[in-house]
This record gives C-alpha cells, structure tokens and sequence, in this order.
C-alpha cells in the first residue's frame, strides 16, 4: 500500500480518482487552451493537460469570509475539461473527490479516464477548495502526520492551535462557502446548471451546493455517501467494522476465517489496548513517528484506513483482507502482523497542512454539545452522550475507545472557539427536486450502508445502490461497471442496467490458521 491518503470523511479516506490515477495507461497530451469568449484568458501554467481533450482554467478571486471585507480575499482556481465531440455540450459535471481539503484540478486526467464516456458529450468542472491545490493556502500549522498520529490529547490541541493560527479567518473555511465559490464559477464559465458529482465529503457539500443554488442543478450523483445529520459519535461506522469482518470471511474462497470469531478477536485486542497500548514506530518521507497504538488507533485502523482502496485489485492483499489473520495472531499473543499493518498503514502520513480539514469539520458537522456553551459544560454534555450510549452500539470496541478514534467526531473539536466561528451546518435543508444517484461500497465502514441510505432519504427522488465487495468509495473498481452507472445516470437521470453492481469479486482473505 504505497498510495498516498490525504482525502476524508471520517478522517482520511482515499481519494478514488487518486488511486485510479497510479493504474492510468500514459496519455497522449494535446495543448490546453484557453476559454473562448468574454471569459477568455491565457492558460495559466498549472492547467492540467488531458490527453483529447482542451482544458481551460482560470482563478476568481472570491471573499474570505461573506459580509467581513476586512479579512480580504481568496484566489480560488478551477480547471473545465471541455468535451471531444462537436457541438456544444450538453451539460457540465461538477466534481468533489472528498476531504475536507481534498483537490480536484490535479486529477483532471484520472477523473477524465473515469468518466470518459460521459465527456464526449459533456464538460467537467475541477475546483481546488480554498486553502487546497492551486487555490490559494490558508495554513493554521497543523501536519497530517502530525494530526493522525497524536494523542486524542495532542489532537485537540492541534485543532486549539489551528484556530488560534486562523483568527477570525477560521469562518472562511466552511462547506457553505465552498458551494458559494463552485456556483460563481459555474456562472463565470457560462454553465447554465450542473451536474453534481460528489465523493466522500463530496456527498456533504454537493447537498449544501443543492440548497443554496437549487435551480442550478441538474441532477446529482453521491458516492460514499454521508448525511447532512451524521452521527457526532459514529456509531454507524463502528457497526459497519464488524459486518466487513463477518462479510470478507463468510465471501472468501476457500472460506479463510470465521466471521463471527474475527469479531470475537476485534473485541479482545481492543480490550488489551485500551489496558496497554503498545508504541509501534512508523517512518514516513518525513521522519519517524513514535505511535502509542491504543483502542482509538485500532478504531481508527479497522474504519477509515481498512475501507480504503478495497476493491481495487480484489487479488491482491488489502489492510481489510489481512485483519482477521492479524488479529487472531495478536489474541494468541503475537503481535507482530498487526504492527506490521499499522506501519504500513502510517507511510502515508504526509506534511499538508490541515486546516482545511480541521476548520470545515469543526465548523460544519454536528457535535454532541451546543456551540453557544463554555468548555466545562460542552464536556458536561459530550460525557452525558456518550454515557446515554447503550452496550453495543459501537460494536466491538467501547464508546469511548471508538469516538476517540475518529479525526472528525467525538470530542476532537471540543476547543473550537465560538468566537470568529459560524453556527454548525444547518441539517434539515430544502433540496431540490432532481434525479440523485446514491451509492455505497458494502465494505466501507468509513461512509457504511446506513449512513448511504440516510443521505438518500434526504432526497425525493433518489435511488439507492449498494455495491457488493467495495470499500469507500465503489468507483475504485477498475471494470468501468461503477462509473458506468453513474455517467449513465448523469446523462439520462436513470441509472440504467445496474446489474453489475451485484457481480464485483470478493476481496483476497489471509487464511487464518489454528
């Protein structure tokens, strides 16, 4: 697993089109333009070069923080990939590939690879979020290695530092106005509507998009879906991490484990964790961590990390794949394959700085307290929910044990100033009434089935696929049936023959042996 993980949802899920872009054949480059038209300017030297197709780009500078001109401005980049066929095209996708914070315009050639069938006849619309990619940085001096490898302890801290670092331009990272800068240069582009594509966080804003510029859009389409109301204590994702357990062993072929034994075993490493964490070095590119891998590490391993990239190459070994042998070896006092996976797992850790990640998520997403409170009693309320918790609800682990592994929920925002910061995203917004396409990988317990279904209800007219033996997010397959779907589904507002969705292999299982 050489891949490197900077999208999230719940932490840091791996950006589809980022994967797939390490398995693209090399393409034949043709020069990028630029637009034609009252909006024409030249190529600025980041535009991205897609192999049969003209790519125009540009910046606009937009308002840090609506109705504050004091706080100045922020130059927020996007790339259009213009369709091949002749005539005009017949609509524009928006992409989001995930985050907060993750960007867009340096995959211009894997989205364009994935979705190529759909960009014969339309064009694709590529914004790197402010403080992301080729839009201009808002740093607040928290590293993802840094981030994901502290402490709970150090965690909050990082995100305190990250708001102090911030001031008052804390409030310009939100998910309101991501939407508000996409919809500006929808309109700076001269696209009527837009199809919106959203992935992971994606399927956050694009419904944020859809109620502030309802009668710009098109049709929707959300993978690894989550919704507006997600649980602040994340007890979908720690369910989901037993039903993958059970789910890989009961697929694999030869039968490689017992799923319900696999379980048995989560359950009691988690336990010994929580007792005696055990520190496990971990190098990267940018020096060597000492990681004190407790319950939330082990939390975090199993629904974030594991979730990625399954499906991708189902023959090959995967972190969800090697899990039940790792920890039928840790229970039988063996721990070296589980850490093992946790180092290999930790190269990813990286020196991006997370302020887009942190602010957006501390502003936007629910939380188990009010916003309006002083920290003794934000703790007050946070420790009430969590003891209104009922045994079982996060599955193998403990309450506290699998909050305190998440990057985005529990307590981790618990020091957000209110001072300088908006009011959480609203959850209970009007959406328009447009054709919307949900899908879930039913081995993702980053963004599990539930969660899917949840966003769906937040539509009228939506309809809701599962996807059998893929992790977060589906379109990681590499046979086309996934984005086949969704382009079908963005084209015509119907999803087609979804067959296929039902028919992807199983994932290789490391056999455990007695």
């Amino acid at each position: 697993m050489t891949y490197k993980r900077t999208a999230r949802r719940a932490g840091l899920a791996v950006s589809v089109m980022a994967v797939t872009a390490l398995v693209l054949p090399t393409a034949t480059a043709t020069a990028t333009a630029p637009m034609s038209g009252p909006a024409a300017t030249a190529a600025p030297t980041w535009c991205p070069t897609v192999g049969g197709h003209q790519v125009d780009c540009g910046r606009l500078d937009r308002p840090l923080v609506a109705g504050k001109p004091e706080l100045g401005k922020v130059k927020v980049s996007y790339a259009v990939v213009r369709h091949s066929a002749p005539g005009p095209a017949k609509g524009t996708v928006a992409v989001n590939p995930g985050g907060p914070g993750e960007t867009s315009i340096d995959k211009a050639e894997a989205f364009a690879w994935g979705l190529e069938g759909l960009l014969k006849d339309h064009d694709l619309l590529l914004v790197d979020p402010r403080g992301t990619g080729k839009s201009q940085p808002i740093p607040c001096g928290v590293t993802d290695a840094e981030y994901r490898f502290g402490t709970r302890v150090q965690q909050r801290a990082a995100v305190e530092r990250c708001a102090k670092n911030l001031g008052p331009k804390a409030a310009g990272y939100t998910s309101a106005a991501t939407a508000d800068d996409i919809d500006a240069i929808r309109a700076h582009i001269g696209a009527p509507k837009l199809s919106l594509y959203g992935l992971s966080y994606g399927t956050y804003l694009m419904p944020v998009y859809a109620s502030r510029h309802p009668e710009r859009v098109r049709s929707i389409v959300l993978s690894g879906a989550y919704p507006l109301a997600l649980d602040p204590l994340g007890r979908p994702s720690a369910q989901a991490v037993s039903s993958n357990l059970r789910r890989v062993c009961e697929r694999s072929v030869p039968v490689a484990c017992d799923g319900e034994q696999a379980v048995q075993d989560l359950a009691t490493t988690a336990a010994r964790l929580r007792a005696e964490p055990m520190t496990v070095p971990i190098t990267t590119d940018h020096g060597v961590y000492q990681k004190r891998f407790t319950e939330d590490k082990l939390a975090n391993l199993l629904f974030e990390a594991a979730s990625s990239q399954v499906g991708l190459e189902p023959d090959k070994p995967s972190l969800l794949g090697q899990l039940p042998h790792a920890l039928d070896r840790f229970v039988k006092g063996d721990a070296a394959p589980l850490r093992t996976l946790v180092q290999e797992e930790g190269k990813t850790g990286s020196t991006v700085d997370q302020a887009p990640y942190i602010a957006v998520t501390c502003n936007d997403y629910r939380k188990a307290w009010s916003k309006n409170v002083p920290l003794s009693e934000r703790w007050n309320q946070y420790n009430a929910a969590l003891a209104a918790v009922r045994p079982g609800e996060h599955g193998a682990f403990s309450a506290k044990g699998f909050t305190e592994g998440t990057t985005d929920a529990g307590d981790v925002c618990i020091g957000w100033p209110r001072e300088n910061t908006p009011d959480p995203q609203p959850t209970k917004l009007k959406l328009p009434d447009v054709p919307v396409l949900v899908l879930s990988g039913d081995l993702d317990a980053n963004t599990p089935e539930a969660s899917g279904k949840k966003a769906a209800e937040q539509f009228r007219n939506s309809r809701y696929f599962s996807v059998r033996n893929m992790g977060h997010v589906p379109e990681l397959e590499l046979s086309g049936c996934v984005t086949g779907v969704s382009s079908h589904f963005l084209r015509t507002g119907e999803p087609g023959d979804t067959s296929c969705l039902r028919t992807l292999p199983p994932i290789t299982v490391t056999p455990v042996r007695g």
